[in-house]
């Protein structure tokens, strides 16, 4: 493998997340085989040239290279505009989304579709749901909604980085601190990120709250704070 070829694959790795490969050295002649390091397990493959959104789900299939299959109804990849200057990322499905096939349908997801219309109408700016591109880190459901575990996320972030990449949208919104972590790689609160200006690659990303976490009532100022993200996020996407 050449020095340039290595090199993008050690950046495709890195913007997954991994920061550590392992390789297994031969022990010498005359001693014992002994633990050096793990062995990775099998690297995800490289982006393919003129990716596509279909291709892309025709390669997850009928995915069952992590556990998360165990428990789900289908995948649920991906909906809206494959155009879009702005895409948010969530967690991952919850049970109404499980059960639809789209993400950001139930409760969490309705109040998602507010703030965007919502916010949009307010400042003056033609935008609808559909217009966007939304999806996730993971997209199998979780069981009991509990947080993706790192391997899960390492495991289907090959697909995500595949969809932004094929998106290449002008912005990204993260959704909550796993959509966060898993785009940005810092390991801070969404309270100490949110409303900041970070990056995916080249691509800015402006870290919020999760719609689900703002239904809860004690979180009225940080619904607050939520809409004052979006709309800097939507100025800073279609001004």
């Amino acid at each position: 493998m050449n020095a340039d070829l290595l090199r993008s694959y050690l950046e495709f790795y890195q913007d997954l997340g991994i920061r550590t490969l392992y390789r297994q050295v031969a022990p010498q002649a005359g001693t014992t085989l002994a633990p050096v390091a793990l062995e990775a397990p099998p690297l995800p493959p490289m982006v393919p040239s003129n990716d596509s959104l279909l291709q892309i789900l025709e390669d997850i299939g009928d995915c069952r290279r992590c556990r998360l299959h165990e428990g789900r109804t289908q995948i649920v990849f991906g909906v809206g505009n494959e155009h879009s200057p702005l895409v948010f990322v969530g967690e991952g499905p919850g049970a109404d989304e499980d059960a639809q096939g789209i993400p950001f349908v139930g409760r969490a997801g309705q109040l998602l579709t507010q703030m965007i219309e919502n916010t949009a109408k307010k400042e003056g700016i033609p935008l609808q749901r559909e217009d966007v591109y939304i999806c996730n880190v993971v997209k199998c459901r979780p069981p009991g909604n509990r947080t993706p575990e790192p391997d899960e996320m390492e495991v289907c972030g090959q697909f995500l980085y595949r969809q932004l990449m094929t998106i290449n949208p002008k912005a990204i919104c993260a959704l909550g601190g796993t959509a966060a972590r898993a785009l940005t790689g810092h390991k801070e609160g969404v309270t100490k990120l949110r409303g900041k200006w970070l990056k995916w690659k080249d691509i800015p990303v402006m870290v919020t709250y999760h719609p689900s976490y703002l239904l809860r009532a004690y979180n009225q100022s940080a619904k607050r704070e939520a809409w004052e993200d979006l709309k800097r996020l939507l100025h800073f996407v279609y001004d």
